[in-house]
């Protein structure tokens, strides 16, 4: 058994609004720390003292350091993020290395938001670099979210004229034209996730005046042939649910000025049984295309519950077997 040992934590400087943040309400976060990395936490006011293994609460040192840090700065706490933060430094070692995001925060009306982990950082700066994107990955890793921040920082620094959202109108099996309604409700539902971090970023109000004015566009794919976008910000999620020709057009339509983000998960396709995933196809093609940049999540970078990340390769772990039953 290993040796229980103690360390010392003051947080400054001494703000009790910033505090009570980092506690979280009835000290949850503060517990919620205690439970990831095994260790006991003992608060006096702003002077901490942390018991346990020793890498264990040098790790809880650091990320309530960071933390505090942050708060000061103007970001919010969420269990998710300590999650990810944990994740990101590893729970037996404290984390050692910086990952100098700070060129990657993303600054919002509403949010301050802060790519967290390598695959998370490089993606945004992808983004940044590159006109033609895809974030490639599971449920929960951050891909449609970040595009969406980039989205909304590029026209706030008017970078961009418009935000352009696209999704195939594939959905577990449905088809579009069985569901009730006009194209604007028929389409809605699927861009549920593109609104949601929408509203998080702008607010409603605003939101909706862009929606007005044209500035932000949602469309399902089967709108775009035809079109060029010059100087606009172009998502095309759920990308998984594009057929071959689907993707070749939609690349095609980039114009200047513009940037593309394609999000998408293999594993998830509702495309016809035979039919190829657009998404696949483009990753063998395009491989090596120069100026286009991809990003590969794991499991590893899923920001939700941690059960979530535990889900995803149970999952992953069961498709190798039955692909190859020993």
């Amino acid at each position: 058994m290993s040796h229980l040992h103690s360390i010392q934590l003051t947080l400054t400087p001494d703000d009790s609004r910033c505090l009570a943040l980092l506690c979280g309400p009835f000290n949850e976060y503060l517990k919620l720390i205690e439970q990831r990395l095994g260790i006991e936490i003992r608060n006096h006011g702003h002077d901490f003292q942390l018991l346990g293994e020793q890498s264990r609460i040098n790790a809880g040192k650091s990320l309530l350091d960071k933390l505090y840090q942050q708060i000061l700065e103007g970001s919010n706490i969420s269990p998710q993020q300590i999650h990810l933060l944990l994740q990101q430094s590893g729970i037996e070692a404290p984390p050692t290395d910086k990952t100098g995001s700070d060129d990657v925060t993303i600054r919002t009306k509403k949010s301050l938001i802060r790519p967290r982990g390598d695959n998370q950082i490089g993606y945004v700066r992808s983004i940044r670099q590159h006109d033609i994107n895809f974030g490639i990955g599971p449920a929960g890793t951050g891909k449609t979210y970040l595009a969406v921040a980039c989205a909304v920082d590029a026209l706030e620094q008017e970078e961009i004229a418009r935000i352009l959202l696209v999704r195939p109108a594939v959905e577990a099996g449905e088809k579009l034209g069985f569901l009730p309604g006009d194209l604007s409700q028929k389409v809605d539902p699927y861009l549920r996730p593109l609104y949601d971090a929408l509203y998080e970023m702008l607010g409603f109000e605003r939101v909706g005046k862009l929606i007005e004015r044209n500035i932000i566009e949602v469309a399902p794919l089967a709108y775009m042939r035809g079109r060029t976008l010059n100087n606009a910000f172009v998502i095309l999620d759920e990308s998984q649910n594009t057929t071959r020709e689907q993707m070749k057009m939609f690349l095609t339509r980039i114009g200047f000025g513009s940037t593309a983000v394609i999000t998408g998960d293999v594993t998830q396709i509702d495309l016809p049984k035979g039919t190829r995933s657009g998404l696949v196809h483009a990753t063998e093609v395009l491989r090596d295309v120069e100026g286009i940049g991809f990003t590969h999540f794991t499991a590893k970078d899923v920001v939700r519950h941690p059960l979530v990340q535990h889900i995803v390769r149970a999952y992953d772990r069961y498709e190798k077997q039955e692909q190859n039953p020993s």
